[in-house]
């Protein structure tokens, strides 16, 4: 399904800040749904002078009126159209008492019909529909009154072009509150006049254990924050419901997010919502995470100071030896190793077992071709990226692409020099698993028919970790002069 944004570039004539508009409108009005206990869709008209539905939501506090999806839906010819053309001519809120729907999975139901026109800078840029289910005719309590009330008052907001509001935080952090984790109602003078039994539950564990209403918020959250904490800036702010703003408190033993939605008429503040959760648990594991990332990152950190060592005790042992098949062994084994910690060295930066591999292979190469060209010249080309690997994945392809490399500049350019070229080519196979196919190609005199690719340990050391990988491996000469070693490998997920 095409994005709202898609929609709206696709389907209609309107410019970019309005479309930005509707963006925050929809990212916004789950917090209507809920207060109003009711279905909303959003109208546009089409550059076929069509109502469309480009959005749609249902609410999480009280029973649905569509159950399939209404985006796409046009508006037939009739009441439905003739109230929306109203309500975009006239620049009103239209509503219809009693509406017959029908259900698809049950008895028909009967609906109460809005027509709010959404407004920006005076002119209507759509029509937001709200459907509540009459499902039930006892007398409403004063929780749904409130939200009712509330849900009214931002209505008309969005009819005035008072909501959303362009410049709220968006909130980077997990656990954002909504409306069924706590909402207080404040007046102009930031005095609780509602809270709900979440919100005062909220409150309590943050250390308040008087009156919630008549009292004033910023009085209430005041007299439990502790000074160890840090204190938000913006907290005056939400707590007077100034401003259209998010913070966090901390006291209590226990962490509180809040989240301030002023109410205005004609540009002028009357009161505010204060949506509030406790998120306690929530920053307490994002702490646990934290910590054991942070100590995943120093093992790896470690391990690759381990393996430096190693290295660096293997190059010291080889000095001791003289020329021969000994002391190249040990530098290969020096390679090998110091192939390894650059893995591990990567992976001591990120916050996650996964690497951009194509750094590690870009230093690899350099490293293979700085110690293994001797001062022939060696012009290295590569083409096409590995993207985002796992650890396990990338110690792998690291030592592989080290050990084809070396036997391409030694056993393939030799003491004339030349080109290896390296092509990466990132592909999905056909049970839609991901998999990487590698060629490495050199200019040199090509494949020597005395000797077998494969017989040697580096050749051999490839075809054990491509196997692993669940891949192939392939050399083959290239015309006029040359080799290539192609292989595949097959990746494991980024989950």
């Amino acid at each position: 399904m095409a994005t709202l944004s898609e929609l709206l570039r696709g389907r209609t004539n309107l410019p970019d800040h309005d479309v930005e508009w509707l963006q925050l409108l929809v990212g916004d009005w789950q917090l209507v749904a809920d207060l109003s206990f009711a279905d909303l869709v959003l109208w546009v008209r089409s550059t076929s002078e069509r109502w469309e539905a480009v959005a749609h939501v249902r609410p999480t506090t009280g029973q649905l009126v569509f159950v399939d999806d209404q985006v796409g839906r046009v508006a037939d010819p009739g009441r439905t159209r003739d109230l929306l053309d109203e309500a975009a001519s006239e620049q009103r809120i239209l509503r219809v008492r009693h509406v017959v729907v029908p259900h698809e999975q049950g008895p028909d139901q009967s609906v109460r019909e809005e027509y709010i026109p959404v407004v920006r800078g005076g002119h209507v840029v759509a029509v937001m529909t709200r459907h509540t289910n009459l499902w039930t005719t006892r007398t409403p309590s004063r929780l749904e009154l409130t939200y009712l009330a509330t849900a009214d008052a931002l209505c008309r907001m969005v009819t005035g072009g008072e909501f959303p509001h362009s410049g709220a935080p968006t909130g980077l952090r997990r656990g954002a509150p909504r409306v069924g984790d706590g909402v207080i109602r404040l007046d102009v003078d930031g005095v609780v006049t509602y809270a709900s039994p979440n919100a005062v539950s909220a409150l309590h564990r943050l250390g308040h254990l008087g009156e919630v209403v008549g009292a004033s918020l910023a009085q209430i959250v005041t007299d439990n924050v502790r000074e160890s904490y840090p204190v938000d800036e913006g907290l005056p702010l939400v707590v007077t419901g100034r401003q259209p703003w998010r913070t966090e408190v901390v006291a209590g033993g226990t962490t509180v997010s809040m989240r301030a939605i002023p109410l205005t008429e004609a540009g002028q503040r009357f009161g505010a919502i204060v949506l509030m959760r406790d998120v306690g648990e929530l920053r307490r594991r994002e702490r646990e995470l934290m910590t054991k990332d942070a100590t995943i990152r120093e093992i790896h950190h470690r391990v690759k100071n381990n393996l430096q060592s190693v290295a660096a005790l293997l190059r010291l042992q080889s000095r001791r030896l003289p020329d021969g098949e000994a002391k190249i062994a040990l530098a290969e084994a020096e390679r090998r190793v110091g192939t390894i910690a650059m893995v591990h060295d990567q992976l001591s930066q990120g916050f996650d077992e996964t690497v951009d591999f194509d750094s590690i292979a870009q230093r690899g190469l350099n490293a293979v071709v700085e110690v293994s060209a001797n001062g022939v010249p060696v012009h290295t080309v590569t083409e096409g990226s590995f993207g985002r690997l796992r650890a396990e994945d990338a110690t792998s392809l690291a030592m592989i692409m080290s050990e084809l490399v070396q036997n391409a500049i030694e056993h393939g350019l030799g003491d004339a020099g030349g080109e290896v070229r390296i092509g990466i080519e990132r592909q999905d196979d056909e049970r839609g698993q991901s998999t990487v196919v590698v060629s490495i190609e050199d200019d040199g005199k090509g494949i020597d028919p005395a000797r077998r690719p494969g017989s040697g340990l580096g050749t051999q050391i490839v075809q054990s970790l491509v196997s692993d990988l669940q891949g192939r491996i392939t050399w083959e000469p290239i015309v006029p002069h040359g080799t290539r070693a192609r292989f595949t490998a097959r990746l494991r997920p980024i989950t």
